[in-house]
């Protein structure tokens, strides 16, 4: 069974109503919340102490969960013995301590186990409990931003990503330039969004691909020049001149996917720049990289292509959205933005 993360709506009303849209958009899938027409619409699964909630939590049904007050070792055995009855899932709740409890449950254990999480980065760390991780994680969220976040944290965000035709090359002369040396290996159609603008950002690919002059370093993006804007996992974007060790970014592969890694090091050094800019969706987005056969986009078959190489009318994959203005990297809503 993959790995969920259940979010409960802080929201009422109208408000409520928009989040619950803005949560399935995001991914979502389960909420812990009462049935409604809301959540219907939306196709999400509903966990609640309502009888008629996909997952009940609590009552006498056979197929109802239960919560545990995790205080001592007899609590973990009352668990065990429950789901050694036919249990379907078990929601644990700890006080002071919570990772031992977790680890000795999730070894002991045979039914789903879901814990709650009050932040993004507890959510984290729930799902690499024993390296295995709970099955679940119920996560307070009063708005979309916040459940990407936390949904970053366990790889699992989505950022969707559209073929761009590239409209212009240009050499711009030197700039600093940024390589994001990361904390953890990347893998092939991984990269970092870079962009120019913080609505229309690039796949710049890792160096994982060596050559007969350079050796592989997957750890590392070379993201473009310093004024560049790259998505933080809270939803807020930086500027690579921004980023120093203990930093984090979000690693995106060609389909999207976005996972939550920290930056181990960060490297400013000064370089011949080439000005790109590209064009999707009636969006018009660049980036200013640095003039190497190491710095490479990728195509929406994912191919890898050096910037060096890159032609006018070539696709390369960028993730646009439309146009929002931004205060200190935090989008504004309502305010309009030009950038050029």
């Amino acid at each position: 069974m993959a790995k969920e993360l259940i979010v409960e709506p802080r929201a009422r009303g109208a408000a409520a109503a928009r989040l619950l849209g803005d949560l399935a958009r995001a991914g979502i899938r389960t909420v812990y919340a009462r049935p409604s027409a809301h959540t219907r619409r939306h196709k999400l699964a509903t966990m609640h102490e309502s009888p008629g909630a996909d997952m009940v939590v609590g009552g006498s049904s056979k197929g109802a969960g239960r919560r545990f007050r995790i205080r001592s070792n007899a609590d973990i055995d009352g668990l065990v013995e429950a789901a050694e009855r036919g249990l379907p899932f078990a929601i644990v709740e700890a006080d002071d301590w919570k990772i031992i409890p977790l680890e000795n449950i999730i070894a002991k254990a045979r039914t789903l186990i879901y814990a709650s999480a009050s932040s993004p980065a507890e959510v984290r760390k729930m799902f690499s409990i024993l390296e295995i991780g709970v099955d679940g994680v119920i996560f307070p969220a009063s708005s979309a931003a916040q459940a990407r976040e936390a949904l970053a944290g366990m790889g699992a965000a989505k950022l969707p990503l559209v073929a761009a035709r590239v409209s212009e090359i240009k050499e711009v002369g030197d700039g600093e330039r940024v390589c994001v040396d990361t904390v953890s290996m990347l893998g092939e159609g991984e990269g970092i969004l870079v962009g120019s603008r913080s609505n229309f950002m690039f796949l710049v690919h890792n160096e994982s691909v060596g050559s007969s002059f350079t050796s592989p370093r997957p750890f590392r993006v070379n993201a473009g020049a310093v004024h560049c804007y790259t998505p933080a996992p809270d939803g807020t974007t930086r500027y690579l001149s921004e980023l120093e060790s203990g930093s984090e970014v979000l690693v995106v592969g060609r389909r999207g996917a976005a996972r939550r890694v920290a930056v181990g090091r960060s490297k400013i050094e000064r370089r011949p720049m080439l000005m790109v800019k590209a064009s999707a969706g009636g969006q018009t987005g660049g980036i200013i990289a640095q003039d190497a056969e190491t710095i490479r986009f990728v195509t929406p078959g994912g191919r890898l292509v050096p910037v060096t190489h890159l032609k006018e009318g070539d696709s390369v994959l960028v993730h646009s959205v439309p146009a929002a203005g931004r205060h200190f990297g935090v989008e504004v809503a309502g305010e309009q933005i030009l950038e050029k």
